[in-house]
């Protein structure tokens, strides 16, 4: 599954004749897709705005692509703290809503803010999707020494909004989402 903005590029690049296009594996990129059994999920999926599963995935990787890390000077794809095989579209609630889990891979196993990184991946999202999701963000398993804790807090509505009222991490936070034009 490769990005819009990768896609662009690898057209772009095609049709100018260059000759070096990285190899993707199709196989893979379809199981993320087909790994979903449930029903009517192309019916939902239409119903949100897009053509397919791959399209919904393609459009939150290409938002959270551009997150700026709150440490360094670099996007959190340049640290691959977050990536395309990192978005799953799950089976949606009994109410008929889309189910978005994002995984994501902090840098360290012992990064102290990989809490801001899950706050910043769910203000983006919220932000930029019209239609209501279910936001279920994680990091990855196995990636960070206290991850149930940071996971609790990142899905935890009260915290999320406590936080946010917090003037100077409310701040943080659009630093860290503000797009470049």
């Amino acid at each position: 599954m490769l990005s819009f903005f990768r896609k662009k590029s690898l057209e772009d690049s095609s049709q100018s004749g260059d000759q070096t296009v990285p190899s993707t594996s199709s196989s893979r990129s379809s199981s993320l897709c087909d790994n979903i059994q449930f029903k009517d999920s192309d019916a939902l999926v239409r119903e949100l705005g897009y053509n397919n599963l791959t399209e919904l995935k393609e459009t939150i990787y290409d938002m959270l692509r551009t997150i700026k890390d709150p440490e360094k000077p670099s996007t959190l794809e340049d640290l691959n703290v977050v990536y395309e095989e990192g978005i799953f579209i799950q089976k949606p609630t009994s109410n008929n809503v889309a189910v978005i889990r994002v995984e994501f891979n902090p840098t360290v196993p012992h990064c102290s803010l990989a809490t801001l990184i899950g706050l910043c991946i769910r203000v983006k999202i919220e932000r930029n999707i019209s239609h209501k999701l279910k936001l279920d963000i994680y990091i990855k398993k196995g990636a960070h020494a206290t991850e149930d804790e940071i996971n609790k807090q990142i899905n935890d509505k009260e915290r999320i909004a406590a936080a946010l009222e917090n003037p100077s991490l409310k701040n943080l936070v659009e630093i860290c989402i503000r797009d470049e034009n």
